[in-house]
Formats: structure tokens, C-alpha cells, sequence
């Protein structure tokens, strides 16, 4: 087998838990994700290594195994290795059944918590959810995670309106959002809400720190994700979501998730897969 230096593994699923939209083991040597969002709260810890990760355009930094990550739906993220040895770590996708959505704006400016006992009862749930048979054991956990984020969301000062707050980005996020699968054209956005195509562009990208769309394809490639785990084809989920074919679905879902739509669907708890390193002239590049 090849070292962890050469090779990179990927296990995602869906457990039957309520309030866990996706579980997701890695550990990837050279990665970098593009910007983008998720419906979702996202809940990480580290096991092992360094990530460096800008959130609403702030950069962060997580090292070693005391911390935990918690990223906001709605709000651009991106994130890449930082050492040679890359780094290993376990993300839970969580719904507004166990934060709610109002609480995004208070996890903007604080994403890294430093609570080793949070880190333990995560570690713990993670632990519970690779056997399915566990689910009730998961679900206690889960309400014990939960009411500790509460607990530091609710101490965090609530971000002021800002550029949250711009008219015309928030309606063409609400028109992107209505048109994941079918899409929209630039001209066509542009006509509907009276605005000039790069006036519409550079408002949205100042809003919320990236281009439409980049922002319709991370919607899309969430959206492939539940399809996937939910047993659909990558070809039959490529133009569900709205992509062109399977093709397209597979470059930008590898950009995003690391690996395949075909790959990824194979995954489970416990049944990592391994997959090759790119060779050394086609590393990843970190978004700028």
C-alpha cells in the first residue's frame, strides 16, 4: 500500500439521525477547496495536521487535535493542506434542527472553539455514528453537542448588518436559490431585477464574497452530495442538479469534495476510499 503521503482517503454517509444531513472522514495530503457554501452548519475536528481556511474572507488556521471548527450556512468558505503530510479530519453536516439558522451571524468572526470537553462529545458521536445500530446513542450525544454550541454561539456578539444587507445581491441569491437545477443566464437575472449584468456581479461577489457562479455551483455540488448518498447514479444526478452531463459533474465535484461522484458514492462508515494523489505537476492551488 502506498504511504498516507501518496495517497488520500475519503468516507462519507448518511446516518439515520436526525439533524445529520452528511458525515464526512478525510485525509487529504495536497487539497485545496475552492469558496464556496453550504445549506448546512458544518462541525470539524482535526485528528492529525494543519488547515488553513478563509471564512467570509477572513483567513483562519487550525493545528493539532484541541480545537473545533464550526463554519455558518450561508457564508463562503474555502480551506487547504498546509504541510507536505496534509491532514486528517471528520466533519458532521448539521441542519437548523440542531443550530438554527439564526444563529449564523454570531459564528462568522469565532469559527475555531477551544473546548476540550465540545472536541470529546463530538469525538464520542463520531465514534457511535459508524455503526448504524448506535443511532439512539448518536442522537443523545448529538443533544448534548448541541446545547454546548448554543452555549458559545449565544455568548458571541451578533454581527451588525453590514453587506449582509445589500438589496440587490440578496434578491439574486433568492433567484439562484429558486433555480439550482433548471439555472438562470446572467442577462436574464439582469432583466428580472432591473440591474446591469457586471453592476449585478460585482455586488454580489462584494456581498457575499464570491461570484454567482461560483455560488449556484457549490449549490449544486450540495445538492449531488444528498443525491448520491441517497443511492442515485452520478450520471442520473449530473443533470438532476444541473449540470451539463456527468462530465461536469465530475471536475467541479472532485474541486470541491476531493474525489468522484462515482468514488464518493462507494464510501460508507468504516469503508474508506483510497484514492491516488494527483501527480506532482497538477497540485492543487489554493483559491485566491
Amino acid at each position: 500500500m502506498a504511504s498516507d503521503r501518496s495517497r488520500t482517503s475519503i468516507s462519507a454517509w448518511r446516518p439515520p439521525v436526525p439533524g445529520i444531513a452528511e458525515v464526512f472522514h478525510a485525509h487529504f495530503t495536497d487539497h485545496a477547496y475552492p469558496a464556496h457554501t453550504h445549506d448546512t452548519w458544518d462541525l470539524m475536528i482535526l485528528d492529525d495536521g494543519s488547515v488553513d481556511f478563509a471564512l467570509d474572507r477572513r483567513r483562519h488556521g487550525a493545528t493539532g487535535t484541541a480545537g473545533v471548527l464550526l463554519l455558518p450556512p450561508g457564508v463562503p468558505h474555502d480551506g487547504r493542506t498546509v504541510t507536505a503530510s496534509g491532514f486528517r479530519k471528520r466533519n458532521l453536516y448539521l441542519d437548523d434542527s440542531v443550530l438554527p439558522q439564526r444563529l449564523a451571524g454570531r459564528a462568522v468572526d469565532a469559527p475555531v472553539l477551544s473546548d476540550g470537553l465540545l472536541r470529546h462529545r463530538i469525538d464520542q458521536l463520531h465514534a457511535a455514528l459508524v455503526h448504524p445500530e448506535d443511532a439512539f446513542e448518536a442522537e443523545s450525544r448529538l443533544s448534548f453537542i448541541s446545547e454546548r454550541l448554543c452555549f458559545h454561539l449565544d455568548a458571541l456578539q451578533p454581527r451588525a448588518p453590514g453587506r449582509e444587507a445589500n438589496r440587490l445581491a440578496a434578491e439574486l441569491r433568492e433567484l439562484l436559490d429558486a433555480r439550482i437545477r433548471a439555472g438562470i443566464s446572467l442577462g436574464e437575472a439582469a432583466a428580472i431585477l432591473h440591474a446591469h449584468p457586471t453592476h449585478l456581479i460585482r455586488c454580489f461577489k462584494q456581498t457575499y464574497g464570491l461570484p454567482p457562479h461560483a455560488y449556484l455551483t457549490g449549490k449544486r455540488i450540495d445538492l449531488a452530495r444528498r443525491l448520491l448518498l441517497g443511492g442515485h447514479r452520478p450520471a442520473e444526478v449530473a443533470t438532476t442538479v444541473g449540470f451539463h452531463d456527468q462530465a461536469h459533474l465530475n471536475r467541479h465535484f472532485t474541486r470541491h469534495v476531493g474525489t468522484t461522484p462515482a468514488r464518493y458514492k462507494r464510501t460508507g462508515p468504516g469503508l474508506p476510499q483510497l484514492l491516488p494523489e494527483p501527480a506532482s505537476g497538477a497540485r492543487s492551488r489554493s483559491p485566491r
